[in-house]
């Protein structure tokens, strides 16, 4: 068969892979999306979207779709650890205050019947066996119908947004990464028929030692129940998996009280083995979009949102350039670092919550004053919800009073115990701050900057900067 031709060519139709074709589709580009399974399909995930999140499919014009599947608002957040226990309302972010948890099955359709929506041609049970290359490009992709008719697709860009097992990656010779961080936690999920309402509106943490574990409302008359233990522990959940996590359960008191007279509705998922990586994201006519390309511990829930936002952006970026092959292959470079910049830091912290260790002497003292102060505990989640770095939370200032604090009252037993705690976390720091200025000052690998966003209302995604309209504080958007 003569091969068909597109502007451009997505492999994979989850969350980077819908959002991109939207973005492109929307631009009036003729995009195919390419996925080896059909819709609907579960997939392993946390499944959480904090507000920006959730700004991010109304941006994408899916939220609407996403809502009827029924998932509650979750209006607020709460976090426990060490006999103290964080509260805070999410903040406004588009003018969207509440996190959302969705069954991945449900949220994945909903965003592709967007994509098909809004013009794209997307191809389900279609798996991508090769590229097609001309003169050093990659040009198109060689794939398989659901028959196992091999046709070919060309296109000037093809986006690889198929995970971290990524065909495209492997492809390309990107699946190696530039950088990575072997996690210290493994995951455990289950859904059970949630029996109290009064945390229908409520996304909350616990830690105990080593231990965390989460409740997380979501569709279905459900709650999401993930626990993260020690990596180490992975071997005791294979032998005996729906044992030991219910054992893990009962561990933590107060995720055990919130689940009091919930039943068990599913099987218990996992994931092992997980690491964090950057992968060279952008070369001659291809990017890597979501997981393919960038990928973090699903510890603070980051996965689904960055998959959403970076997606959307790097079809803004490519669509008015795909009949420019040298501008467009400037701008994927510098699509993929401003999603290296944007992303680094939250790589780093979530890197730190991902060790598996007891709270740290400052992390107790920390959530013992947000316990207290409404203020701060607004500052601590506005991190988990991305408008607030977290070095604008832990500044030097804060760092060092939380310190003093932690040596005060003596978390984690003798004073010079939390005085080697306190060496230890500086240290990191130090190393997380060198790695940021490095990346930052290497040398800037496009060719032509994307195009700025226009402004979406309140905040304008027009800079490292925005207004927040509940204390009109100025803080990064990233």
């Amino acid at each position: 068969m003569s091969p068909e031709r597109a502007d451009a060519v997505v492999v994979g139709g989850r969350c980077a892979g819908s959002a991109t074709a939207i973005a492109l589709a929307r631009a009036g580009r003729h995009v195919v999306v390419l996925d080896r399974v059909a819709f609907p399909a579960d997939t392993i995930s946390t499944h959480l979207l904090w507000p920006s999140g959730v700004a991010e499919l109304q941006a994408l014009g899916a939220l609407d779709r996403v809502r009827t599947l029924g998932a509650p608002p979750l209006r607020h957040a709460l976090a426990g650890g060490s006999g103290h226990t964080v509260r805070a309302r999410f903040p406004a972010i588009d003018g969207v205050d509440h996190a959302l948890c969705v069954r991945r099955a449900g949220l994945d359709a909903a965003l592709l019947a967007t994509a098909r929506e809004v013009g794209a041609d997307a191809r389900e049970r279609a798996r991508v066996t090769g590229l097609v290359r001309e003169g050093g490009r990659v040009t198109g992709v060689r794939w398989e119908d659901d028959v196992g008719e091999e046709r070919e697709l060309h296109a000037p860009l093809v986006i690889g947004a198929d995970g971290r097992r990524s065909t495209v990656a492997r492809l390309v010779g990107a699946e190696a990464p530039l950088r990575s961080r072997r996690s210290g936690r493994a995951c455990f999920y289950a859904y059970w028929r949630d029996a109290d309402p009064g945390w229908r509106d409520v996304a909350a943490q616990w830690r105990v030692g080593s231990e965390l574990g989460t409740a997380f409302p979501c569709d279905g008359g459900l709650v999401l129940v993930l626990l993260q233990p020690s990596g180490e522990r992975a071997e005791e959940f294979r032998s005996d998996l729906e044992g030991t996590y219910r054992a893990s359960v009962a561990a933590i008191p107060d995720l055990a009280e919130r689940l009091r007279g919930s039943e068990l509705a599913s099987k218990v998922r996992s994931a092992t083995g997980i690491e964090s990586y950057f992968r060279r994201a952008a070369g001659a006519g291809w990017a890597l979009a979501g997981d393919a390309g960038h990928f973090k511990d699903p510890v603070t829930a980051q996965g689904i949102r960055d998959a959403l936002r970076y997606g959307r952006l790097l079809g803004d970026t490519a669509a008015p350039l795909l009949d420019d092959p040298v501008r467009l292959d400037g701008a994927l470079r510098a699509w993929a670092r401003r999603r290296e910049l944007e992303c680094l830091e939250v790589y780093q912290w979530t890197d730190r919550l991902a060790r598996a260790e007891p709270m740290t002497p400052l992390e107790v003292e920390l959530y013992r004053r947000a316990a207290r102060d409404e203020r701060l505990a607004s500052e601590f989640l506005d991190v988990f919800c991305r408008v607030r770095l977290p070095s604008r939370l832990l500044t030097v200032r804060r760092l060092v009073s939380l310190a003093a604090g932690a040596l005060r009252r003596g978390h984690g037993g003798s004073r010079l115990a939390v005085a080697r705690a306190i060496r230890g976390e500086a240290a990191i720091a130090l190393a997380d701050l060198r790695e940021r200025r490095a990346v930052r000052s290497a040398p800037h690998p496009g060719l032509a900057a994307p195009e700025r966003e226009p402004s979406r209302g309140p905040m304008q995604d027009q800079g490292p900067r925005w207004t927040r309209e509940r204390d009109h504080a100025v803080s990064p958007r990233y």
